[in-house]
């Protein structure tokens, strides 16, 4: 059984997973990995590194902002990998890699899921690979040991998800509207609706809603008829207002992140950051 698969299982009685975005190499490279361990522990389920790439077409302007600031300090793909490998270091949660497939098709497939598998990468998660396309992805990441995942959105017809849902691995990703990351749940009044028509369709993989999360409570509420959540942009957004204020120690911008991440998942108040003592 994979991590995902076993983090999945250990979930309470009503208990939805957490999967918390942050892209690699944001704020700056030395803090991604420090990031990654204040979300861990504040309760993620699992996490999604975001590979930077200068053309983030599912993205909104903070995780566009991000990818872009990583590739100004010059963060590559095999930088991502080492990433990885320090996470690794100390910690078992799943980690999942997310990003666009031409910087994995220029790697080379093979290569691509033989290497973030060896890093200690659990999934792969590309939004603009079509699962109809997705045949050699398959097999490299079946013969690595790598979950997929893939997405369906408000106007995916039914018997793409049924397509979605049997090539996935390890969850499917309902995107929350027809938009991009970061997008305004307000906008989608029928969110509720899409995802209890989603919810009898897919039947072989747990069911995860993201796109628009800001708080518990829209976790909450947007996660009833799924098994849980993600959320990126919030997270994104935090982290970024945190490293500009230059009046913050690290410790206070981790504690603050962790305690963010707390409060996505079990509701306790995002606790205020303290400036650094005169």
């Amino acid at each position: 059984m994979s991590r995902l698969d076993e983090t999945f299982d250990a979930l309470g009685p009503d208990e939805k997973a957490m999967g918390l975005f942050l892209t690699d190499g944001f704020p700056n490279p030395d803090a991604t990995v420090p990031l990654l361990h204040a979300i861990d522990r504040g309760g993620a389920d699992f996490i999604e590194l975001g590979m930077p790439f200068s053309d983030p077409l599912a993205e909104g302007r903070p995780i566009q902002r991000a990818s872009a600031r990583a590739l100004s300090h010059g963060v590559t793909l095999p930088d991502t990998l080492q990433t990885v490998e320090a996470f690794r270091e100390d910690s078992d949660t799943p980690l999942l890699l997310m990003g666009y497939v031409n910087p994995v098709f220029k790697y080379g497939v093979d290569a691509f899921c033989r290497d973030a598998a060896e890093a200690g990468v659990d999934g792969l998660i590309l939004p603009d690979l079509p699962p109809q396309e997705s045949d050699a992805l398959c097999d490299a990441a079946a013969a690595h040991g790598l979950e997929l995942v893939f997405l369906i959105a408000p106007n995916t017809s039914d018997e793409r998800i049924r397509v979605v849902d049997e090539r996935a691995t390890g969850f499917v990703y309902a995107v929350s509207v027809t938009g991009l990351t970061g997008s305004d749940l307000a906008e989608t009044p029928s969110v509720d609706e899409y995802l209890m028509h989603a919810r009898d369709f897919v039947a072989q993989n747990p069911l995860l809603v993201g796109f628009g999360i800001k708080t518990h409570d829209d976790a909450m509420e947007l996660s009833r008829h799924t098994d849980g959540f993600i959320v990126g942009s919030a997270l994104i957004n935090r982290v970024e207002a945190l490293w500009e204020d230059s009046e913050r120690s690290t410790t206070d911008r981790l504690d603050t992140v962790e305690g963010f991440a707390r409060h996505l998942k079990s509701g306790t108040p995002v606790p205020t950051p303290q400036p650094n003592p005169a």
